[in-house]
């Protein structure tokens, strides 16, 4: 059992990371942390000792004043530094810094001078050190205006804004679960690498993923289709779009029914990709699902009965709540990391077609069960 503490655990990456290790309960102890730590020597210490490993996340990216955000990224990491001396910590230190480390800007220079501040320390006591330098991070969850360029075409997007682009250079990228991918596997391998370049999983222009993330929201947002989705970039990059809907809002979506004296006629969903049909009956009383998946795309579409469709964020609280009901048939799509489960709350059987994006392989389900 490794036990992983991570400084900046609530943040963009640190949560992902967070929630991925919890996927592992067998190998990994999660320390939890929090941010008024760096204030409290007593409780700083607390957390560096009991932690195998340390993944030092915590900084800042923007801010106005651009001498804050130097001495504030100096300031958290010296914190650490100050608490492995105390508390003579053997911890495994790996730190975040960034591909703008060379850059002639004072947030690139306050990681590079973070990353061989913990070297330093390292190498006087003996400690292990890796400095991850890690590119640009899209995904699921991050902070508009903030995290990433994508994070901000895709609030916008979802929230009745138009984008602009102001400078149209090639980015590279990774997203945010192949980079918990990488960070995993230094902690599994627990080798020290002072300078670590993460490798960048795709290099995109600027208006290359804009005219994507708009293909999302003319298919997806307004027509209810799912887009082709020819790579896994693409999958990433809907999944990424997807998370900033305002599900409670948007949610459940009706129908339109075609009917005539001979009934009535639904198109259930306009796919773009391939993927796999399910149909299922469900008895009064009875709830199927409570699980949530870290990549699939799935819809649930009630065409008879009555339903209460439920989910929640695995690191949330909140439930949201869909009642369905087949004389007016609707859907419900199931984002990423949100547990989910569909009940039937009605007096006859309920009937549900569900869709997924990919084919049900039992050895890489990416089914994870959690009540809602």
């Amino acid at each position: 059992m490794i036990r992983v503490g991570i400084t900046g655990q609530n943040g963009f990456v640190g949560s992902h990371l967070y929630n991925t290790l919890g996927l592992y309960p067998e190998q990994y102890e999660r320390i939890a942390f929090e941010g008024f730590y760096f204030q409290d020597n007593a409780q700083l210490d607390q957390f560096v000792s009991q932690c195998d490993v340390i993944v030092h996340l915590a900084a800042m990216n923007r801010h106005e004043d651009q001498q804050m955000i130097y001495n504030t990224n100096i300031a958290l990491t010296d914190s650490l530094i100050a608490s492995l001396k105390r508390t003579e910590s053997k911890a495994h230190v790996l730190i975040s810094s960034s591909s703008q480390e060379e850059k002639d800007n004072l947030y690139g220079k306050s990681k590079k001078i973070a990353r061989e501040n913990l070297v330093q320390w390292a190498n006087e006591v003996g400690g292990k050190v890796t400095g991850m330098i890690i590119p640009n991070v899209f995904g699921a969850f991050g902070k508009p205006f903030y995290n990433s360029f994508v994070a901000t075409f895709c609030h916008q997007l979802t929230h009745g804004e138009t984008p602009t682009v102001a400078n149209d250079g090639e980015v590279n990228l990774i997203y945010v679960q192949e980079l918990v991918e990488a960070i995993i596997s230094e902690i599994k391998e627990g080798v020290s690498k002072p300078e670590l370049v993460i490798p960048h999983t795709i290099t995109k222009k600027v208006t290359e993923v804009l005219a994507l993330l708009e293909d999302y929201k003319e298919k997806y947002f307004d027509r209810g289709e799912m887009p082709a989705l020819n790579t896994a970039f693409e999958v990433n990059l809907f999944n990424t779009y997807r998370s900033f809907i305002d599900h409670k809002s948007f949610f459940p979506v009706k129908f339109t029914q075609h009917t005539d004296p001979r009934g009535a006629f639904v198109e259930v969903i306009r796919l773009g990709i391939g993927g796999q049909v399910s149909f299922s009956t469900t008895v009064p009383g009875i709830t199927r699902g409570n699980h949530y998946h870290t990549r699939k795309i799935e819809r649930f579409a009630v065409i008879k009965g009555k339903a209460l469709i439920q989910l929640r964020k695995i690191d949330s609280e909140e439930v949201l709540n869909f009642e369905l009901d087949g004389t007016e048939p609707a859907y419900v799509d199931m984002p990423i990391w949100y547990t989910h489960n569909i009940k039937n709350t009605g007096d006859e059987e309920l009937y549900t077609i569900f869709w997924i994006n990919e084919l049900y392989n039992p050895e890489d389900a990416d089914t994870y069960f959690v009540e809602v």
